[in-house]
């Protein structure tokens, strides 16, 4: 029997951590993102090139992986939504309607397709079944310039908490978490950092976190996030934290 991750965006940043994390513990690895990352082909991981913002592909690409997957041979499977965007950082009225389509879909409905899609997949598995929803603290907490970015991660968590319920009379059910991973050192957070002070507000905390050394790296976090996809003490529906150093 076997232990599969199915993850979006696990070519580089957070996701690459998390993938690196699961290898590490013999998990089979699928990874859906927009770049390849040669590295990742060499670790024995399968990789589907697909850009998810262009949603119409994305439940062809999800099904090519369950086309190679042998339900009988899997133990656990988890489905972990990490692929997301910033987007433009600045005030609403001064982002680009074309942007903040293109971030909607990548950082929410996408999140939602595949949740649907992995559901009804695996809905005759015997297998354990997870989802995971790469979160933020941004979801809780408004930040000036990230009304997008904020918007969507709280959707995330309304998600969660939603598809948890539906779920929990289910034989077999799926368990679904939401977990913030933290501020992560990350080429996002470079981006961030690089922010003029009109478009967002906080930019000089996220240059001292830097400086200070207070980001969280991606392969810790990848570990912790394994770690609780482990922990069957965690309940579905949970909204989590990576706690920062």
């Amino acid at each position: 029997m076997e232990e599969v991750l199915i993850i979006t965006g696990g070519s580089k940043g957070i996701g690459k951590g998390i993938v690196d994390a699961y290898l590490k513990n013999q998990v089979r690895v699928f990874s859906i993102a927009r770049t390849l990352n040669p590295e990742l082909s060499k670790t024995g991981v399968t990789q589907i090139e697909l850009d998810l913002t262009e949603t119409d592909k994305v439940e062809e690409g999800l099904l090519k992986i369950f086309d190679l997957l042998e339900p009988a041979k899997i133990s656990k499977i988890t489905f972990i939504n990490n692929a997301g965007s910033l987007g433009k950082i600045g005030p609403l009225e001064k982002l680009d309607l074309a942007t903040i389509t293109k971030t909607i879909n990548l950082n929410t409905t996408v999140p939602f397709l595949c949740s649907a899609i992995f559901v009804d997949q695996t809905k005759e598995w015997e297998a354990k079944r997870t989802i995971i929803n790469i979160s933020s603290g941004a979801a809780l907490k408004p930040y000036f310039g990230w009304s997008v970015y904020c918007g969507t991660k709280a959707a995330i968590n309304m998600l969660t908490q939603t598809l948890a319920l539906e779920q929990a009379d289910v034989e077999n059910g799926v368990r679904v978490l939401a977990i913030a991973p933290g501020v992560v050192d990350t080429d996002m957070q470079a981006e961030i950092r690089q922010s003029n002070q009109d478009d967002f507000k906080d930019v000089e905390r996220f240059v001292a976190l830097k400086k200070d050394g207070g980001l969280n790296d991606a392969a810790s976090v990848g570990a912790k996030i394994f770690e609780m996809d482990q922990d069957e003490n965690i309940a579905s529906g949970s909204i989590l934290r990576v706690e920062g150093k």
